[in-house]
């Protein structure tokens, strides 16, 4: 049985990839008092930071030919064989609909979105406050650095993506298993189990996903928002291997599980590729505050878990553009001399 499979539609909303049942109003009453009991030190005390992103690093080309640049949470400047792919950005202030409630960033954008380099590709992989913020996009539609970028997302959110001011025209639509090519970069969709939507009423009516960068000469895998799911593995058989592996490990519960896979499932999953993930990047953590766990936990328990399983990490320091060599960890421990 194959997992990969274009999405599916019923009563007029996608559905996971294998069944998933998420909580509604009870779900909401199972959480509420947690929230109001909850003692953890889910945010920093103060501010994080400052980090800073040098735009002049963007004139040199990597010379591993593969260089990452994480800005927190799930959004990373990737540059993978002379293409320059921007995942996920969030620069608003607050993960929300609103600019005055809702999660706030613990440390503010390391460099402003014009002082970005010319961006080949925006890759965005589903709706939420957390993975595509409105003001950021609103922002790009009028930088210089995104003038020839093609804009790729999941099906759906090229409407959203419109009314944010993309040109249509720019918009690149993938179903799962589609893919585009931009040059000398190959883009494909693959399946997650998650949700979408950006209010109460439209869940599940734009698709999600995860995502495969295929350059030349590397690969990388960014698995964007998932729970755990027996489809991991069979994507990594698509390919000969990846340089890096991103996948989530921040704002996790067990009540909400089988959409965030959190460290223990992350590595169940990198675990599940059968040694083709090259490095584990974990993301989605570090940010904001989207559960109920201490802020640092997600990352302490990663650590933890590779050591005791051999898995090399790669953990740079916000902001710092870092060369991905194939094997290398990386460790920068910067959130221990934090808070």
């Amino acid at each position: 049985m194959s997992y990969l499979k274009r999405a599916e539609k019923r009563g007029g909303k996608f559905l996971n990839p294998v069944p998933t049942t998420m909580g509604g109003v009870s779900l909401f009453f199972k959480v509420l008092p947690l929230y109001f009991e909850n003692k953890a030190k889910v945010e920093p005390k103060r501010e994080l930071g400052p980090f800073r992103t040098e735009a002049q690093m963007y004139e040199t080309t990597p010379e591993s030919g593969l260089r990452v640049t994480w800005f927190g949470h799930s959004s990373s400047l990737i540059e993978i064989d002379g293409m320059r792919v921007l995942v996920d950005p969030v620069w608003d202030q607050r993960a929300s609909p609103f600019s005055f409630f809702g999660p706030k960033r613990f440390f503010q954008p390391t460099i402003a979105l014009a002082d970005l380099p010319k961006l080949d590709v925006v890759l965005i992989s589903h709706d939420h406050y957390d993975h595509l913020g409105a003001p950021t996009i609103r922002a790009l539609t009028k930088s210089e650095n995104t003038a020839g970028a093609r804009w790729v997302t999941s099906l759906g959110v090229g409407k959203r993506l419109q009314g944010f001011g993309v040109p249509a025209e720019r918009i690149t639509e993938l179903d799962w298993t589609d893919s585009v090519q931009v040059r000398d970069l190959k883009v494909t969709s693959w399946p997650a189990r998650h949700f979408s939507g950006r209010g109460l009423r439209d869940r599940f009516t734009t698709l999600w996903a995860s995502f495969v960068l295929e350059g030349p000469k590397h690969r990388v895998y960014f698995g964007a928002d998932s729970g755990w799911w027996e489809g991991f593995g069979e994507i990594a058989t698509q390919y000969d291997g990846f340089d890096l592996t991103m996948l989530e490990v921040g704002a996790f519960h067990p009540l909400w599980e089988v959409i965030h896979l959190g460290p223990d499932n992350a590595v169940k999953a990198f675990e599940a590729m059968g040694g083709r993930g090259g490095l584990l990047m974990p993301i989605h953590w570090g940010l904001f505050n989207l559960a109920l766990h201490p802020w640092k936990q997600p990352v302490e328990r990663i650590v933890e878990l590779a050591a005791e399983k051999g898995i090399p990490l790669w953990l740079p320091v916000p902001g710092e553009p870092t060369e991905v060599a194939r094997g290398a960890g990386v460790r920068s421990d910067w959130w221990q001399s934090q808070d």
